[in-house]
């Protein structure tokens, strides 16, 4: 058997997940009728139709035991995601390049001083819950960096959800690949200059809640959100290796350029 054939018969067992949207469900149906369909459990590859936030819940779904997702497009966003088409779909999983993703770790202990943990591929954020800004002071690698920020909150972001939250609340985007993590504050009113950092990705982070009864914060690893939070642990998961295939020739550190350029 060739390697293209070792590959290709890698890939004949796929699950089609879609969002809700109809051009994506619609999408589904088809691709079920053309190529077949396997329970998510059994799968070789997934196949995700719909946009970026679909991708994200796919790859949560695969946290615990990790397996290829391939994404096209059917939905309003698709940075993640590959161009849709009916036809030769085997073929181009067969020659799909994978991407390897290690999600962040995040560790919270609330007010009733309940742990808690939870995965982020994009972020993990903390925001004020009221109308008065948050105090939180910043540790990075037991170290304390920012002794207060004042600000409606604060993030840490992946490479691969810089372009997300994270580009909206002004931080930076960060190479497809690159070693690091974005710090970013949200309207962050003092330290006054201060505009985030650039962490290594081993680095450990930590949010100490400052008048947590009086300033109360939530905390959110992608959409699993906690509330009244006293202390959020961020790290890397390097145990947790999440696997992204996308087309020869549509890298995603080509995309991230693109987003640099505005193009």
């Amino acid at each position: 058997m060739s390697a293209q054939e070792s590959v290709e018969e890698k890939h004949q067992a796929i699950c089609f997940v879609s969002s809700t949207a109809p051009d994506a469900e619609a999408a589904r149906l088809k691709l079920i009728d053309r190529y077949g369909d396997i329970p998510f459990e059994e799968a070789d590859v997934i196949v995700a139709l719909g946009g970026d936030g679909t991708m994200l819940q796919t790859l949560h779904r695969t946290m615990s035991a990790p397996k290829p997702v391939y994404g096209m497009n059917r939905g309003s966003l698709g940075f993640l995601m590959n161009d849709f088409s009916e036809r030769g779909l085997r073929a181009r999983l067969a020659v799909a390049q994978p991407s390897i993703i290690h999600p962040l770790l995040m560790r919270t202990r609330d007010v009733h001083d309940q742990e808690m943990t939870a995965r982020a591929i994009n972020e993990v954020s903390l925001w004020r819950q009221k109308y008065q800004a948050a105090k939180i002071e910043i540790l990075v690698d037991d170290r304390v960096r920012v002794a207060e920020l004042v600000a409606d909150g604060v993030l840490v972001a992946t490479p691969a959800g810089s372009t997300a939250y994270n580009l909206s609340a002004s931080g930076p985007i960060l190479p497809w690949g690159s070693r690091l993590m974005a710090l970013t504050p949200i309207c962050v009113f003092r330290p006054r200059r201060w505009r985030g950092a650039l962490l290594p990705e081993g680095a450990k982070v930590a949010f100490e809640i400052l008048e947590h009864d009086k300033r109360p914060v939530a905390a959110a690893a992608d959409h699993i959100e906690i509330r009244d939070v006293m202390r959020v642990a961020v790290e890397t998961d390097f145990a947790t290796s999440l696997i992204l295939l996308h087309d020869a020739g549509h890298p995603f550190d080509e995309r991230t350029l693109r987003e640099q350029f505005g193009v």
